[in-house]
């Protein structure tokens, strides 16, 4: 059962959030973009997320295989190096913990991104763990009428 609306009950902080997100959206390579949605998504347990950027990846010509290997993109041939960085980074962003981003992590995304890439790709990670827990939490759910 759904908890709250966000958007009625916030709406300036729901449009502050969806600031983030168009930014992102415009800033991050497009390819990149949906795999560290979708990544961060299924860790977080958000099937409405995992629903909406599924069906936005395969929209842009996104292959169903890639997405699919998402959830154990470490074994799977299918990114390159980019992009390993990128969801590498996703899952240290992610899990946060006590531990925080490894060096290892972060030096290996700076190996293949800008400084202004790589900020860009955090703002990225840290929206979409911000709409994860509003959706979670809320309880929000995929449509079934897609």
């Amino acid at each position: 059962m759904h908890r709250i609306n966000v958007a009625e009950a916030a709406p300036q902080g729901y449009q502050a959030v969806l600031g983030l997100e168009k930014y992102a959206r415009t800033n991050v390579e497009r390819t990149v973009y949906h795999l560290v949605k979708l990544r961060a998504s299924v860790l977080n347990g958000c099937a409405f997320c995992v629903d909406m950027h599924t069906r936005d990846a395969l929209a842009e010509g996104e292959s169903s295989r890639r997405l699919f290997a998402v959830a154990a993109w470490r074994e799977a041939p299918f990114f390159d190096e980019r992009e390993r960085a990128a969801l590498a980074l996703t899952d240290a962003v992610t899990r946060l913990g006590e531990h925080g981003v490894p060096d290892e992590v972060w030096d290996a995304a700076a190996k293949v991104w800008s400084e202004r890439e790589l900020a860009d790709l955090l703002i990225a990670i840290a929206t979409i763990n911000v709409w994860n827990r509003i959706a979670v939490t809320s309880r929000t759910q995929p449509p079934l009428d897609v």
